[in-house]
């Protein structure tokens, strides 16, 4: 799945500086993540860096978004052109 962040988002700007693949971005009225860009760090850490550092707990995953590692990892490949 992709991440997403929720209206409890309280715009610290410090998830934005951590997405290895520019996922993130100021939205209207909080950050957003672009589901197209967003592996959920597969391919570049063991875990998802925005999740790691956020202070509210506002990065779930979209369940409109459902993908697996394996997805993720074929997602991170064309991304970075990495195979």
């Amino acid at each position: 799945m992709a991440l997403m962040i929720t209206d409890e988002c309280i715009n610290c700007d410090v998830c934005e500086p951590e997405c290895p693949n520019d996922a993130i971005y100021p939205g209207e009225e909080f950050y957003e993540i672009n589901p197209d860009l967003c592996t959920e760090c597969v391919g570049h850490f063991e875990t998802s860096q925005c999740v790691e550092v956020c202070p509210v707990d506002c990065i779930p995953f979209d369940p409109a978004r459902v993908e697996t590692k394996d997805e993720l990892m074929i997602k991170y490949r064309f991304l970075t052109g990495n195979d």
